[in-house]
């Protein structure tokens, strides 16, 4: 490891820009760069909003559940103006008013849910005076009232609110974790795009100077007539690919920087430097296991719950507008007097009742009709949420037969990357006493390059696969806990 390290650094050191800035080295390992990820990125950011705007949404329906005060008051009301006015006779005429008005209320109401009614206790006053003519004033108020507003025959929409709200935040919080472990994936990737990266300067600085050697080795044998000048030129034309490689790899690691820098929102004088990942998760997961998870944490249960909600309130609404009777009762008292501590005695009843139906007699089935739509969109999106149940089962199959594959790959690989190191370095010294040819020296030094890069690849597959699977169950395996999040803190502090 510290003798790939120090190829990286060296070819680092020479294909770093000469600038005024200072560039700061910064290690990273993979937990670290994910840790990062979720509290600075711009897809953790937006996370973070999405369940703020469910959290309030939250928090303004359970406020209609609680009792509400409001006042209100018009102070004042000036009219100087004519208005019709009908004679004895049934005629009209107009006659000047001049007039200022004010009142005020204040109201206590409480939403009933469990009959999607409405109760309020209010208490009122209105001031009257004329300004022209017979100039007086005149109190009207209303002490205490007590009134209750209740539909008979409709849906209530209080009571399939407490059914559907709570299910929609506990989807809102559940999509929040799963966002979380969707940055992570996203960072993973660009982490090992970048340590692909690294490495294959690290190979392509080990390759330019093995070249350079194995060139100076080349012409010496060449002199000597120990090897063909068909050999020599070979030889050259390797060392002219190693220059080339390793110019590209500079400009591709140099893409994969300023990717994975954004993403951590890090400064342009940043240069990350990943570390290896060696220690794994110890998780052996069963797809019976995950599945359990998957169905009680993620998203998806509370979203198809709350779509089969959603679907049945539909239809009990179109079921109840076939029909509609409301209800409207208010007792109280009320007095009036030209003095204003006049209209508070002698204090008489003020009670009002009113019932109001509309019954269709004839709509030519249209209600109805919206009642049969209702019932055929539930069918369609049951129908549906089955569909979704089963693609996320095998998903989620399939995926956990590729981790449980993944982890006899990852070994498979990281000893085949090991053998190939080890033939390489010991075909070069073969080389240099000339008991192999540069075709048989290319070809090792080709598989040792491969199979690096292959280890490197089965490493971030490795990875990926384990993220995803915490992503759609929200349960980290390895410590055998579930996935949460301090959701208020969260909302507050960031």
């Amino acid at each position: 490891m510290r003798f790939r390290q120090f190829f990286l650094y060296a070819a680092l050191l020479v294909s770093a820009p000469m600038s005024g800035a200072e560039t700061e080295e910064l290690y990273l390992s993979l937990d670290e760069t994910i840790s990062r990820a979720r509290t600075s990125s711009v897809d953790a950011a937006v996370a973070l909003d999405e369940l703020k705007t469910s959290y309030w949404e939250y928090r303004s329906y359970r406020a209609e559940l609680l009792p509400e005060v409001n006042f209100s008051a018009t102070v004042p009301a000036y009219h100087r103006q004519y208005s019709p006015y009908m004679n004895e006779s049934g005629s009209y005429s107009f006659v000047r008013n001049n007039y200022l008005q004010m009142n005020g209320e204040v109201s206590l109401s409480q939403n009933i849910w469990l009959t999607g009614g409405k109760i309020a206790l209010n208490t009122s006053l209105d001031f009257f005076r004329q300004l022209e003519g017979d100039k007086y004033n005149r109190f009207m108020s209303i002490p205490v009232a007590l009134t209750l507003t209740q539909p008979v025959f409709g849906v209530n929409s209080i009571k399939w609110d407490r059914r559907i709200e709570p299910v929609r935040y506990t989807e809102a919080k559940a999509a929040y974790l799963s966002a979380s472990e969707d940055v992570a994936i996203k960072a993973i990737a660009y982490y090992f795009q970048l340590l692909m990266a690294d490495e294959n300067m690290t190979i392509a600085s080990q390759n330019l100077e093995n070249a350079r050697k194995l060139y100076e080795v080349a012409k010496e044998k060449r002199e000597m007539g120990r090897i063909s000048g068909n050999d020599l030129l070979q030889m050259e034309l390797n060392l002219l690919n190693a220059e080339s490689e390793l110019t590209d790899c500079e400009s591709s690691r140099k893409s994969c920087m300023f990717q994975l820098r954004t993403l951590l929102d890090l400064g342009e004088n940043t240069n990350i430097i990943p570390l290896t990942p060696s220690a794994l998760p110890a998780a052996d997961i069963s797809y019976e296991d995950a599945l359990q998870k998957a169905l009680e944490r993620n998203k998806l249960a509370a979203s198809i719950r709350r779509r089969q909600l959603e679907a049945d309130y539909e239809v009990a609404k179109a079921k109840g507008n076939l029909r509609q009777i409301s209800l409207f009762a208010q007792i109280g008292y009320t007095g009036t007097d030209r003095r204003f501590g006049g209209a508070y005695s002698s204090l008489k009843d003020n009670q009002v009742v009113e019932i109001g139906f509309e019954i269709p007699i004839l709509d030519w089935g249209r209600r109805r009709g919206k009642v049969k739509v209702a019932e055929s969109n539930r069918k369609v999106m049951e129908s549906r949420l089955r569909q979704e149940r089963a693609d996320f089962s095998q998903n989620l199959f399939i995926l956990v037969e590729r981790y449980r594959n993944q982890m006899r790959q990852l070994e498979i690989s990281r000893r085949a990357d090991e053998i190939a190191a080890r033939r390489y370095a010991a075909n070069v010294e073969t080389f240099m006493i000339g008991k192999i040819s540069t075709l048989d020296l290319n070809d090792s030094r080709v598989s040792k390059d491969e199979a690096r890069r292959e280890y490197i690849n089965e490493l971030y597959l490795f990875w990926n696969y384990y993220y995803q699977i915490r992503s759609l169950t929200l349960w980290d395996f390895s410590a055998g806990s579930g996935i949460d999040a301090d959701f208020e803190r969260d909302i507050r502090n960031r």
